[in-house]
């Protein structure tokens, strides 16, 4: 792969990888077969919970964006330490989207109690796979990347990635929110703090 590729690749998905991901879960969603993942009922909606795999840098950040903008919020990792820190660079990157992650704390799937009324939001669709595995039901989770622009079905993991991706990352996740919490107020969804 040459110089300028592999540049592209870092600042736009991360890695090859991530690249992969994103044409594959594109592709899942332009055959329908993500439907369930991206239809919204805002008026079911009483919590956004953002899921990722530690919670220390994507939903962790995505968390924070949602209840700056009002919003019952709360984020979790599938696969994490209660307690965990967010990621430096996760710290060092917010400020750049005018968010403050310094006081995170991570909380695992297992000290999660889902509640009717709760959305799921992952990042990826094996998270979606992973929480239908843990006994959550399909509607209620959606795949936050639905609402970014550019569309991203897929936002790859920037941990101990470069800060170009932790920077396009956080971009994406800003963009999904926004839009996502717009949604959810323009349709009164009783998520939206009053």
């Amino acid at each position: 792969m040459n110089d300028r590729l592999r540049s592209l690749i870092d600042i736009n998905y991360g890695t090859f990888r991530g690249f992969v991901r994103l044409m594959l879960g594109e592709a899942e969603f332009l055959s329908g077969r993500l439907r369930t993942f991206v239809e919204l009922r805002p008026d079911r909606v009483n919590r956004l919970v953002f899921v990722c795999l530690g919670n220390i840098n994507r939903s962790a950040f995505a968390g924070v964006i949602a209840d700056t903008l009002g919003v019952r919020t709360i984020s979790i990792g599938l696969s994490t330490t209660t307690g965990a820190r967010a990621f430096e660079t996760a710290v060092e990157t917010a400020p750049i989207y005018g968010h403050d992650l310094s006081a995170h704390k991570a909380t695992d799937f297992s000290d999660y109690v889902f509640v009717p009324g709760d959305l799921l939001l992952v990042m990826e669709v094996r998270h979606a796979s992973e929480l239908i595995r843990r006994g959550i039901p399909p509607d209620a989770i959606a795949l936050l990347g639905h609402w970014s622009r550019p569309h991203r079905i897929h936002i790859h993991d920037p941990h101990l990635l470069s800060d170009r991706y932790f920077r396009t990352c956080f971009s994406i996740l800003h963009s999904a929110v926004v839009n996502l919490v717009d949604e959810l107020r323009s349709a009164n969804s009783p998520c939206v703090k009053p």
